[in-house]
């Protein structure tokens, strides 16, 4: 989470919400990372946990990332939820989380629908307090 956390720094210093991303793989190495870049790119996909999936998958040439770990800073929307469904991911780590349009667990729980055919774990609450903090002092910065 400390590199998701340095992530989100990075997002932050760019004008944009301060949320990181990390992939893991299966033995725990860093595959990717990434950081919000809507701002910089233009782009209303551009999520850090998006960012950091494609980055995962360009790395291991393959779009599915069996066994792997996302780690990030704030509770995925649904786009990032569906995206890491969809990528096969073992586990999503996250620290904050989004009551306005969290995915995995507060607004909504995508990731554990019986409907879909692959769930992660969710491991929720990792430095909560050090991710929203870092996301408190951005808005109130604004």
């Amino acid at each position: 989470m400390r590199l998701a956390l340095a992530e989100a720094d990075l997002a932050a210093s760019a004008g944009d919400v301060p949320v990181g991303a990390v992939v893991l793989s299966p033995d725990g190495t860093v595959l990717a990372s990434g950081h919000n870049e809507r701002e910089a790119a233009g782009d209303p996909t551009a999520h850090a946990e998006v960012l950091a999936l494609r980055r995962a998958a360009a790395a291991t040439g393959e779009w599915r990332l069996t066994g792997c770990t996302l780690v990030v800073t704030l509770e995925p929307c649904v786009m990032c939820a569906g995206a890491l469904v969809q990528a096969r991911v073992e586990r999503v780590v996250f620290g904050a989380w989004d009551e306005k349009a969290g995915a995995t667990g507060s607004l909504w729980d995508l990731v554990r629908d019986r409907r879909l055919n692959h769930r992660p774990e969710v491991v929720q609450g990792v430095l909560e307090a050090d991710c929203s903090a870092q996301l408190t002092r951005f808005f109130r910065d604004r």
